[in-house]
This record gives C-alpha cells, sequence and structure tokens, in this order.
C-alpha cells in the first residue's frame, strides 16, 4: 500500500489571451493630404486582479506621419493612448483566485496600427490591434505517491582479481639498476 504526501508549490492556475482591435481619432494641425506611416511604440502594461477578473491597465504611444498643404509639407503628430482591459480567464479546477496570486501578462501581438483613414475635420483615424495573454500563478497542492521500503544497495564490486594482486608482487624491485 503506498503513502501520499501533499506538497504545496506556486503553478499556473490560470491562462488566456484575448485579441483586441480598437479605432481611435487624433486631431492634427493641419487638413492631412496623405499619411505617410503610422508607427506605435512604448507599450507599456500592468495586470492585476478585480474580483473574479483579471484587470490590463496599459499605454503606447502612436506616432502619425503626414502631408499636408497638397503634399508639400509633412509633419508628425503623436497621442498617448491608455487603455484598460478586463478578462475573463478560466481557472484550472480546484484553483482559487482569491488567496495569494501573481498576474503575469505578456503581448503575445505587439500594438500595430492596421489602417488609417482621413476624415474632414482636420482629423485621422486609425485601427490598433493588439493581443494579450494572461497567466495567473498561486498556490496548489501536488500529491505524491512515497513508497516505504529503501531501495536495496547496489553491490560494487572491486575491479583487482586475485590474479591482478599476484602480478603486482612479482614487480623486480631491482628493475632501474
Amino acid at each position: 500500500m503506498a503513502l501520499y504526501k501533499e506538497i504545496v508549490t506556486k503553478a499556473v492556475i490560470g491562462k488566456g489571451k484575448k485579441y483586441f482591435k480598437n479605432n481611435y481619432k487624433i486631431a492634427t494641425n493641419d487638413q492631412p493630404t496623405t499619411v505617410l506611416g503610422c508607427w506605435v511604440i512604448n507599450h507599456k502594461f500592468k495586470g492585476y486582479k478585480s474580483g473574479d477578473k483579471i484587470g490590463v491597465d496599459g499605454s503606447f504611444d502612436v506616432n502619425i506621419w503626414y502631408s499636408y498643404d497638397n503634399d508639400s509639407k509633412t509633419t508628425v503628430v503623436n497621442q498617448k493612448i491608455e487603455y484598460n482591459d478586463l478578462f475573463n480567464v478560466k481557472l484550472k479546477e480546484n484553483a482559487d483566485l482569491s488567496g495569494d496570486t501573481d498576474i503575469i501578462v505578456r503581448t503575445l501581438s505587439q500594438p500595430t496600427c492596421l489602417g488609417v483613414n482621413i476624415l474632414d475635420n482636420k482629423e485621422i483615424s486609425f485601427d490598433i490591434e493588439k493581443e494579450l495573454g494572461v497567466e495567473i500563478v498561486g498556490e496548489t497542492k501536488v500529491k505524491i505517491a512515497i513508497e516505504e521500503d529503501e531501495e536495496p544497495w547496489d553491490e560494487i564490486d572491486d575491479e583487482v582479481t586475485e590474479k591482478d594482486l599476484e602480478e603486482i608482487n612479482k614487480v623486480d624491485e631491482n628493475y632501474i639498476q
């Protein structure tokens, strides 16, 4: 009959990912003629528990390069975009979110500009996509079987035989002379 012991350890008790596609607008000083480029940089985020859900607060900077005055001049407009997203992360069976847990958030797909449209009122509309992954690390118990009997010791044989010892004893002590 095997005995069992419980080991308390930290493990992933919940995991999930979510895709986001959002539309934003940015005001410009001039009426844009052509959008020449859009960059998303400085993505920062932090996860936290919010009741039964996981929240992620984050931000990124968007820089849009455009031409105006019938494509005769260019400039860059930038905007910091902040977001707050909530996740319904499915927990593994018998997992409890109420205890001491760590929230790990990863960017599975960095924020990227999908498309840009010029609006008539000195504004630019753009779509940003991103994918975030969340892992919840918490305490869990693992049961393991314990063997009561100790494993037998292996016998270690000397590699030197009686014949080898006889050969060693036959050494001529006056060999060097």
